[in-house]
């Protein structure tokens, strides 16, 4: 019932927006922009404010005197919220749509074929069909993938974990990203050989009681970029805290949240070439078919020094994979 009617007054604010947009856009001197994020978290919320810092940038860079009017709606993970936000930012007549996450991202290009679409946090583009290429989408869509060192990420764990117990991997299944993103684990782990334990959990009640099980089993747990786990990581960071587990996590915000470490991109320095892209589209007229689907500019080591206290590892002995 609180996503239901999150999600309403969430609806209702934007199609307040919606009204002041239109006035603000009858000039030259000002463009709008309809957000749709999937599910509010740490990595997700970074994106979007990177890429209003992106854009802002690199208008100031050019001393452009364009202002933004910026539509944002957020589905709390409802699906039915992302059908009819998605169609509502499409009604606004936006200059430029973004869609934050895979879901939402499917949810705008369902909704037009025409109106240019940027996404960022996306894992795949060509395989959630966003894209027929990388190097040339020949949609109107584009923007920056997520897609993480997952390879590195199960490494770095497996440097981690003590004794002879798989590597534990729990993830969504009902999210093409995370399946994706555990493909490559398995890959990984089968080359080096690495032993693991893959579980599922589709919601939020599933996740305590789905780690429950892997307890006493696994020498440590991947999490990859998962929106359902990305939310649940208070929970998981408490439970694999008072197991002594060590977490590596697909995102830095999914770490900061309750996991050890992680190898990999910073969802704020993510949305920023999204939003470097925006001003492409925007103010040079530049169309997302032949923009070329990005990748993230830099990689980063980050650790949960107080969890890996917690858990008895020396921070400083968690090293780059």
């Amino acid at each position: 019932m609180k996503k239901t009617t999150l999600g309403v007054l969430i609806l209702g604010a934007g199609l307040l927006l919606a009204g002041c947009g239109k006035q603000a856009t009858s000039g030259q001197q000002s463009v709008s922009v309809g957000i749709l994020q999937v599910v509010q978290h740490g990595s997700l919320d970074q994106a979007r404010k990177g890429f209003k810092a992106g854009l802002q940038k690199e208008l100031k860079a050019h001393n452009s005197k364009v202002t933004v009017k910026y539509h944002y709606l957020n589905a709390q993970g409802d699906q039915s919220n992302l059908n009819t936000m998605s169609q509502q930012l499409v009604q606004q007549k936006n200059d430029l749509l973004v869609g934050i996450a895979t879901p939402a991202a499917q949810a705008l290009a369902k909704k037009t074929t025409t109106v240019p679409t940027l996404v960022t946090a996306v894992t795949d583009l060509k395989a959630a069909g966003l894209v027929k290429s990388d190097t040339k989408p020949q949609t109107n869509v584009s923007g920056t993938s997520d897609l993480m060192p997952v390879g590195k990420q199960l490494q770095l764990l497996k440097n981690m974990s003590t004794g002879n117990k798989p590597l534990g991997v729990m993830y969504n299944s009902s999210e093409e990203n995370s399946v994706l993103q555990v493909k490559l684990a398995k890959a990984y782990a089968k080359k080096h050989g690495i032993n693991l334990k893959v579980v599922s959990a589709t919601s939020t009640n599933d996740v305590a009681s789905v780690l429950a099980g892997l307890t006493g089993k696994i020498s440590g747990l991947y999490l990859p970029t998962d929106n359902l786990m990305a939310s649940a990581m208070k929970t998981i960071g408490q439970k694999t805290k008072a197991a002594k587990l060590p977490v590596v996590t697909g995102s830095i915000e999914m770490a900061e949240d309750g996991g050890t470490a992680t190898y990999g991109l910073n969802y704020y320095e993510l949305g920023e070439q999204t939003g470097k892209m925006a001003y492409q589209v925007l103010i040079k007229k530049q169309k997302p078919q032949t923009m070329a689907v990005q990748t993230a500019d830099k990689l980063h080591l980050y650790v949960n020094k107080a969890n890996a206290k917690a858990i008895g590892l020396q921070p400083s002995t968690i090293k780059q994979p």
